[in-house]
């Protein structure tokens, strides 16, 4: 994988860095697992707007992906790498012995020919999915589930991971990608390797309009708005607006809103750093 810097031929190129799409192998996405993928625009059911910044963008289908992998002990091959426009990670369709063909989430070094399993008896390679308590102290894993079959749920966008650190009883202890240290039963399925296009944090937009392709809108910093708008709004002048804080006074920058009296606090050992 690798990154592109374009020449600065026009003013949106001069600072823009692009994906170099190395890893992918095709551009034709499989047409049994496309889906329809209909936009709201921040809009509810009653038509109201209850999520600002959000509308247009570019018109997209759904890649349904495998996120359980529920097809164990079937081997599966990889039959090309591609681009999923709903996520930052690459994907892989895989067609299994009996000719079925799934999406997974890609790993990072996962080639086209290259065969992947789940279940128990799987072997931790690459791109197969085992029960954590089958997975070798300290591997790199990814797509951890966190209740068993409920499909994976962390470490899915690009470049994550999670490192295996101990094993108790029925669960073991994972350090997650936000820093975070917690319990997570031993049933549950994770898959082997990190997420692919761990390059996806070095790319530059280079200008508005590609926010506008990806169904951004602008947004109005809230010190320029009225008090009546949000909390750090009015003042005379260039006002600072005090503390950072959202619209309903919560504030932002590193205030902890997780409740302390939350039930599965007690399976986290330790916290993600501030």
């Amino acid at each position: 994988m690798s990154v592109r810097k374009l020449k600065p031929i026009t003013p949106g190129q001069r600072f823009r860095v692009v994906n170099g799409f190395d890893a992918i192998t095709t551009d034709k996405p499989e047409k049994s697992l496309l889906a329809p993928l209909k936009k709201s625009g921040g809009r509810n059911s009653q038509g109201k707007m209850t999520m600002r910044q959000k509308g247009g963008g570019h018109k997209r289908r759904y890649r349904v992906i495998d996120f359980k992998r529920d097809k164990q002990d079937v081997a599966a091959t990889v039959k090309s790498i591609q681009y999923d426009p709903n996520r930052t990670a690459f994907i892989a369709l895989a067609e299994y012995a009996d000719g079925e063909k799934r999406y997974v989430i890609a790993q990072n070094g996962l080639k086209v020919g290259q065969e992947i399993s789940s279940g128990k008896s799987a072997s931790p390679e690459i791109g197969n999915a085992l029960p954590l308590s089958e997975i070798p102290l300290g591997t790199i894993i990814s797509c951890i589930e966190l209740r068993p079959g409920q499909g994976a749920v962390m470490a899915r966008s690009a470049g994550t991971f999670a490192q295996l650190m101990a094993k108790d009883g029925k669960f073991v202890t994972v350090k997650m990608p936000s820093g975070e240290t917690r319990l997570i039963l031993s049933g549950c399925l994770a898959t082997i390797g990190a997420i692919s296009n761990s390059d996806h944090q070095l790319l530059v937009s280079g200008k508005a309009g590609r926010s506008r392709w990806l169904g951004k809108r602008p947004r109005t910093r809230p010190v320029a708005m009225n008090p009546v708008d949000h909390p750090m709004g009015g003042g005379e002048g260039r006002a600072s607006g005090g503390h950072p804080r959202s619209r309903n006074g919560i504030p932002a920058k590193g205030y902890r809103t997780r409740s302390k009296t939350k039930n599965t606090n007690k399976y986290i050992i330790e916290r993600r750093k501030k």
